[in-house]
């Protein structure tokens, strides 16, 4: 049942990475990916026209999950990801369902 969904904000740079452990990861099994603009924070050096716009660009990555599935999925991006500066929030989902 899905309870939870996870929103990762992540460099460009990483995203295809990111995607592969997703697509490998079974407790990932519904996921969307997007480009945005991430303001507040920094992946590494900004260019002149983020300093200027005050914005970075960034993919956001939001997984739906089961609570009992949290562990194992946050465990390995942590541990692929170590100190890459992924930005991570967890919510709850109210309903989820297909439209048949």
């Amino acid at each position: 049942m899905v309870e939870l969904c996870l929103t990762l904000l992540c460099p460009p740079a990483l995203e295809e990475k990111l995607l592969d452990l997703l697509l490998m990861s079974p407790e990932a099994a519904v996921f969307t990916s997007a480009p945005v603009a991430a303001h507040g924070l920094a992946f590494g050096r900004l260019s002149a026209s983020e300093q200027v716009l005050g914005r970075a660009k960034a993919t956001q990555v939001q997984v739906l999950l089961a609570e009992a599935d949290k562990a194992a999925l946050l465990q390995a991006v942590q541990t692929q990801f170590a100190g890459a500066g992924l930005r991570y929030w967890l919510t709850p989902i109210a309903e989820a369902g297909a439209i048949a």
